[in-house]
């Protein structure tokens, strides 16, 4: 009985298991994953850091409600299999969770031992077992349940767009997914590099979906093949979750935004990712490798663009923020292995302009130093230039990482839909039902830009409305 506060003392400040990575000078000239992931030992050894907290807070940061005592005490005795299909009971892409969720801020965030030291590697554990299963070849498929003869329509094969259909499959109802790109995915396949998550990995995880008995169309353009309406009334569909992200990229407004060699950060991501434009020219895909190279934003995708720029061979690339590195909204990683490897962070700093090299290409952007006033509607601290402050800088490649909108091609065949003044869709957030009935929606396309795993959430949470609304229905 003495020996069990020694045995929770050593537990609190026994030390995190860190994720051994590939050297920074030796990945910034490849597309390999940086993270090499857990061993069964070091799985073993982390969760054994889990105080197994009889009310675990960590399950309340998490958006789909992984129980996460229960998938983390299964590692501990070496039920990797056990642990994984745990956590599947509540998340079908745990791979990708477990490599690009922003777990400090949510599940980790929560967890009793960050109070006073490092919490639990919540997220690094679940892409363990995850790897681990798929590895092993114990991937589990749950019994087909008895079909209720009600069909679900789901635009948009992105994270949110899938959890919705693993979870409405397995309620009894048929699903089909459709997907505008030739990819299943959405932003999981063209917007992350690959030494982020792997493209094998979303395969993987579709694959899954698909095992489940969901449909999958691709290369379907809903709006132009058909409105929802056609398929509500024509297709035999008795309710539609549309999940389509907000694709429509913000650009700077500033002179000479037009010159070549000015990407958004979507169509540079896209071409490098998703159409493989790295392994150019097996793939004829091609895209401009610029040797000094300027990334305007500071969060994940901006991240994501500097980090692909240096794989593609450029001597010099610069991040350039308004803000301090205090008020980027890129995750804590990302901003870390930018600076490993290389990434120049211009902070306090904005562009006013890009110039012509007398040929229609960028060679220079002029930019101001910054200065931080009062919060502004975020809660940042807003900048305002100082006058007198320009300087320019050479460049040939220029990527902006602002965000995005809402993209109309869907929402403007469906006038009885509302949109609020920017274009997003007005749904319930607890149901994510819209003003059309049947209609349900969530995700980028809701909210604004957000993480993977708060549109998962969104699926979830439209699933259990869609499953209701079909019970009111019949």
């Amino acid at each position: 009985m003495k020996e069990k506060p020694e045995l929770e003392k050593e537990k609190k400040t026994k030390p995190r298991v860190k994720m051994r990575e590939q050297d920074p000078l030796k990945r910034i000239r490849n597309f390999e994953e940086v993270p090499y992931g857990y061993t069964p030992d070091e799985a073993a050894d982390e969760a054994s850091r889990c105080l197994q907290c009889k009310r675990p807070t960590c399950r309340n940061g998490c958006p789909v409600e992984v129980d996460i005592p229960s998938f983390i005490k299964l590692i501990k005795e070496g039920k990797f299999i056990e642990a994984a299909w745990k956590v599947k009971e509540k998340n079908a892409l745990p791979a990708v969770c477990g490599r690009i969720c922003p777990q400090e801020i949510q599940c980790e965030s929560l967890c009793i031992l960050g109070k006073k030291g490092e919490p639990v590697a919540i997220g690094n554990l679940e892409r363990f077992v995850a790897d681990y299963e798929a590895e092993k070849g114990g991937i589990q498929i749950p019994e087909k349940p008895r079909p209720t003869g009600r069909k679900v329509a789901i635009v948009g094969s992105g994270p949110g767009g899938l959890t919705c259909a693993a979870d409405l499959i397995r309620s009894g109802h048929q699903v089909t997914l459709f997907e505008a790109l030739h990819k299943p995915g959405g932003v999981l396949i063209y917007g992350i590099p690959e030494f982020r998550l792997p493209k094998v990995i979303v395969e993987r995880e579709v694959e899954y979906i698909k095992k489940l008995g969901v449909e999958l169309v691709l290369d379907a353009i809903i709006g132009k093949l058909y409105t929802v309406d056609e398929l509500l009334n024509d297709k035999g569909y008795d309710a539609c979750f549309i999940c389509i992200g907000a694709g429509l990229p913000i650009f700077l407004g500033i002179p000479g935004e037009n010159l070549n060699g000015i990407y958004s950060a979507n169509e540079f991501l896209t071409r490098a990712n998703l159409m493989k434009a790295y392994l150019f020219p097996e793939y004829d895909t091609p895209i401009k490798r610029g040797e000094r190279v300027a990334v305007f934003g500071g969060g994940n995708v901006a991240m994501d663009a500097a980090r692909v720029a240096l794989r593609l061979g450029a001597e010099k690339v610069y991040l350039i923020y308004r803000r301090s590195e205090a008020e980027m909204p890129a995750r804590k990683a990302e901003i870390h292995h930018a600076h490993e490897e290389g990434v120049e962070f211009l902070l306090l700093t904005n562009p006013t302009r890009f110039i012509d090299d007398g040929k229609g290409n960028v060679c220079k952007v002029e930019c101001v130093r910054m200065e931080l006033g009062e919060p502004d509607e975020s809660g940042r601290r807003r900048p305002s230039p100082i006058k007198g402050s320009e300087f320019q800088i050479g460049i040939d490649v220029a990527i902006t990482a602002l965000g995005t909108m809402a993209n109309p091609l869907l929402t403007k065949t469906m006038p009885d839909l509302k949109l609020n003044k920017r274009g997003y869709i007005i749904a319930e957030e607890a149901t994510g039902m819209t003003s059309k009935p049947g209609v349900f929606a969530g995700g980028d396309i809701v909210t604004g830009s957000a993480t993977v795993i708060s549109a998962m959430g969104a699926g979830r949470r439209a699933a259990k409305a869609v499953n209701e609304y079909l019970k009111w229905r019949y």
